[in-house]
């Protein structure tokens, strides 16, 4: 049995342009093309669609996907890779949910006394996150975009014992509250009490790589248009990913351009 390039589309969600683009790229070539010049699937080139899905949810660059479907790995140990790491994402997921709940719950108790929020364990917002080695498809397109900065960072991250971990997420936690609070406080992005916290941001993310103008800003705009980054910020405050990202332009700016 074959499918149209439409049919494909419809059951998979994914756009009949993506799927012509990932024949370009030789990502996934259909199983042939009729004689009217429309492409046509059949189940193997099905089978490999739902592994390249699976693979780009799990924050996979596209050349990633590709090496790794070319390399004629068994099928079903792909597979069961895949349904590990998912099971992995799903706990991770569960603690998140749970971490978001704990918060209402708390926002709503303030709420009911009509009292001022206040965070006794900060890092208790951030169970469940992984702001330091996510994987959404932004990361995935920064590895490809910025791959001697990735490995850059990879490196630094993964020289790090815990209990330097535990510090540098506690230093990043103070800080998107100190952001948050400036926000709330209705401060400009260009006041210097905010510039210069986004200079102590830079200094962390130095650290790790040392990103130009266009690097950091590639950032903040990854922090503010990646649903998953974006939701993350949004926790702590509403709005914090797109001021941080002006914050951060305006850093790029003055500073760094």
């Amino acid at each position: 049995m074959r499918w149209s390039i439409a049919e494909v589309s419809r059951m998979s969600g994914v756009t009949s342009r993506t799927l012509r683009h990932y024949d370009e790229i030789g990502l996934l070539p259909p199983a042939g093309i009729a004689g009217n010049g429309h492409r046509y699937y059949a189940e193997a080139e099905l089978l490999r669609l739902q592994q390249i899905l699976l693979m780009r949810e799990l924050g996979v660059g596209l050349r990633e996907i590709r090496a790794v479907l070319d390399s004629g790995v068994d099928q079903v140990a792909a597979l069961r890779e895949h349904h590990r790491q998912l099971l992995a994402e799903r706990s991770r997921l569960t603690t998140l949910a749970r971490t978001v709940e704990r918060t209402i719950a708390e926002l709503e108790a303030h709420e009911e006394r009509d009292e001022m929020t206040t965070i006794n364990r900060p890092e208790n917002l951030f169970e469940g996150f992984e702001l330091s080695e996510g994987g959404t498809a932004a990361e995935a397109e920064i590895r490809e975009k910025y791959p001697q900065a990735w490995e850059q960072s990879r490196q630094a991250v993964a020289a790090m014992t815990a209990e330097d971990t535990e510090h540098w997420q506690r230093e990043v936690t103070a800080q998107l509250i100190r952001f948050a609070e400036f926000m709330v406080a209705g401060t400009p992005v260009t006041d210097p009490a905010v510039q210069a916290e986004v200079d102590r941001h830079h200094q962390g993310v130095s650290r790790f790589w040392t990103p130009n103008a266009a690097g950091y800003r590639g950032l903040a705009r990854t922090y503010a248009e990646d649903p998953a980054y974006r939701a993350n910020f949004d926790k702590i405050a509403e709005g914090l990913a797109e001021y941080l990202r002006e914050a951060v332009n305006h850093y790029a700016d003055t500073r760094l351009s």
